[in-house]
Order: structure tokens, then sequence, then C-alpha cells
């Protein structure tokens, strides 16, 4: 029996931004991009509000259950991040100097520390708002300051948002617990290789495999992760159409092909974890969702989001130029709203716009080369500049890991 691939596909709130009926509103065939802007502020503002609480209320109020929560409270920060990506693919970051460092700050909020005897070491990462932040506070006396409590735990999406928004605001990381975020993930890959969301339980799927190959390679740290047993279970989820699904004998499908050929792409294992009669085939696999837009499955409709999910995976497999550029333009074009700003999954007038399409419409478009655009890392779906930014980071770790082996050679020489 074929199994159906989630109906999300890389970030498990999207169920949530499915298209509603709206008024009938005008479409463009070129990117609006004030009216981009809007849903975006739109966005800014409902995270804005959990960070200024932060600021308000800090620690001292009254924490409700995480499992009890509205979804929406839950993954906060990943929204955030599409506003803040976004943004910077629009050339526009800048709207958010003035309260740059106080985004800086709400994100590292959200950060779960181990405790001081480390019990919860493997429940680190980063939570998906301060809604859900169970810390509670030591005695102003103890140095501890917070001290976590047992149902507290990160969200892999989260962790990797979070440090993805992190890197494009310029932070250098240096309050990021890695060896924290490492343990963390070590405890959330199964035995089959997969990755589960969060330690408590959930689902456990390719969505949850890329955001722990994303984080290992933000932090050039891959010992949470198995890398033999992750490169197993990719292979085994190749399907008989030869791209891949969910896991053993599942459907196809594009989001998840991408979440498995860039967490290969980001190891340098894409050429050796797949032959090339293989990669040969998934590309033609790949090749063969283009419409106008893409679709994640045969015989669905084009949705915005795979003009990104299936263009990345064809851009990391040096396959980009074989699709029509042009049309691929003009249908992630078409589903904008100006009305309300954004764009929707399709093109149909009575969709509405969401945060997920819009930015992955964004994330299409510099695919093709938009000129308002910033280019964009297809693997790690941050702009090439803010890539830039995190190499410079890496290589800076480098430098002071080769400092501190030769001064640590030369005292044991003495």
């Amino acid at each position: 029996m074929i199994r159906r691939p989630p109906r999300s596909t890389l970030f498990p709130y999207t169920t949530l931004f499915r298209s509603r009926r709206s008024a009938r509103v005008t479409r463009a065939l070129s990117l609006q991009k004030l009216s981009i802007l809007n849903i975006f502020d739109v966005v800014y503002n409902l995270f804005r509000l959990d960070m200024h609480r932060l600021i308000q209320l800090g620690n001292d109020c009254e924490h409700p259950n995480p499992h009890r929560l509205p979804q929406p409270l839950d993954f906060r920060l990943s929204v955030a991040y599409f506003a803040i990506s976004g943004l910077d693919l629009l050339q526009s970051i800048d709207v958010l100097q003035v309260e740059k460092h106080l985004i800086i700050d709400w994100i590292y909020s959200l950060q779960v520390l181990p405790s001081t005897d480390g019990y919860n070491i493997d429940r680190c990462g980063f939570r998906g708002s301060t809604t859900i932040n169970v810390t509670k506070k030591a005695e102003e006396a103890d140095t501890r300051c917070l001290e976590p409590v047992l149902s507290d735990c990160g969200h892999v999406a989260m962790t990797y948002t979070g440090l993805a928004s992190l890197v494009i605001l310029g932070d250098d990381l240096s309050r990021v617990n890695k060896n924290a975020i490492v343990s963390g993930l070590r405890a959330l890959q199964l035995s089959d290789g997969s990755y589960k969301a969060m330690v408590d339980g959930s689902e456990n799927d390719m969505r949850f495999v890329y955001c722990a190959a994303a984080i290992s390679y933000i932090l050039q740290d891959w010992k949470g992760m198995d890398i033999p047993l992750t490169l197993q279970y990719i292979r085994s989820s190749l399907s008989f159409d030869h791209a891949i699904g969910q896991g053993f004998y599942s459907e196809s499908h594009g989001g998840l092909t991408f979440c498995a050929v860039a967490t290969l792409y980001m190891m340098g294992r894409l050429e050796s974890a797949l032959d090339e009669r293989q990669r040969r085939r998934l590309l033609r696999w790949c090749v063969f969702r283009q419409q106008n837009g893409f679709h994640g499955r045969p015989n669905k409709p084009e949705d915005t989001c795979y003009s990104y999910w299936v263009g990345a995976t064809l851009k990391m497999l040096d396959a980009f130029h074989l699709i029509d550029s042009e049309r691929n333009r003009e249908f992630i074009l078409s589903t904008q709203n100006l009305t309300f700003g954004g764009m929707a999954r399709y093109p149909d007038p009575d969709t509405n716009p969401d945060p997920l399409h819009t930015y992955t419409g964004l994330g299409g478009l510099s695919l093709v080369g938009e000129e308002q655009l910033l280019p964009i890392n297809p693997a790690l779906n941050i702009s090439v500049r803010a890539t830039e930014h995190l190499h410079r980071l890496h290589q800076s770790w480098e430098k002071s890991k080769n400092s501190c082996d030769m001064n640590c050679k030369n005292i044991t020489d003495d």
C-alpha cells in the first residue's frame, strides 16, 4: 500500500496556510514589492507583540501548559523567519534596523538552555514563542538565574528557523549553546535514521531530517547526526517513481524530495549517496512537475510553494536550466494579491495570500533571477548575502579553534 505524504511540506504548521474564500481581488504580472511588504508587516507585528511581552513582563507571568496551547502560539518563531528572510530577499532588511537588537534578544529568549545539573540536556534547542516558555525563575541571589522545568523542550524546526533568523540579522551566534543544541539533536534521531520534532514525541519524517542537517551545517557540528544512518534512511525513501517520499514505499513528494536533496547537498554527499542513474531519474521526476508553475505530486494543481521546493532541488542538481523559467515566473506573479498584499497558493482570485506561500514565492522568483530580489541559497533557504555572513563566522570559528589547538600544543611541548 502506497503511503500518502503529509499535507504540510516542511514545517508542521503549514497546514494552517490553506487558501480560503475571499472577495475577488486584482492580480499583477510584475513583482509588487510594496504590496508584498504589507503581509510581512502583519507577520512582523505578530511576533513583535511576543517580543515586547518578553521585555515588559520578563519571566514573571503565569505560563500555560504548552501541550494545551492554541496551535498558532507554538510556532511564532518560524512565522517570524518568513518575515525576516522575506524582507532580506526583498533587500528591505533595513526596515528592522531600529528594533534589530530587540528581535535578536527575543530569539535568544526562546533558547532552551541546559540546567545546572544537565538533566535536560537532551531537551535543548529553540521553542516556538515566549508563550510556551515554562522556565521558572530562581531567587535573585541564585547565580543560576533561570532554571528550566522538565516539560520545557526545543523543537527542531524552531531551532532551524531561529538560527537562520539570527544569521540573516547579522548576529555572531555567540549566545548559542552549541553543545546543548547538538545534544538535543542527537536525542531526536530514531533508529531508522529519521528525526522527530520534539523529544516528547511527534511525527518523524524527512522534514525534520532536513532541519537537523541545516542546524548541523549552521553550527558546523555534525555530532548530533548519525550520518550513515541518515543516508540509509534517505536511500530507503526513494520511491517507485524515483523521487523521495516520507519513508519506505511512500508516494514521492516535491517538498520531501527537497528536504532529502538539500540534506545530502549540505553534507557534501549528493553524488556519493545517489549514483548517476538515481540522480538522473530524480532530475527527470522534478522536471516533469512543471506545468506553468510546479505541483508537488502528479495530477495535483500547481502551487506557489513548489516553485521553490522543486526549483531549489533542480538548482542543487545543477539542472535548473531545464525548466521554463518565464512560465514559472508568470505563474508566481499571478498569485499576488494587490488588495491584502502577499501571494496565495493559486492564481485563483478567490484564494487568500499567506506568509508561507508569499515567502516561497519570493524564493522561487529569486531562483529565476528576479531583479528586485537577492539571490537565495537553495539548500539553506536564506539569501546568499546571509550565507556569506555565515561562512565568515565559520572561518572565524575555525581560526579560533586552530589558535586554541596551537596554544594547547605549545603548553604540552613546554
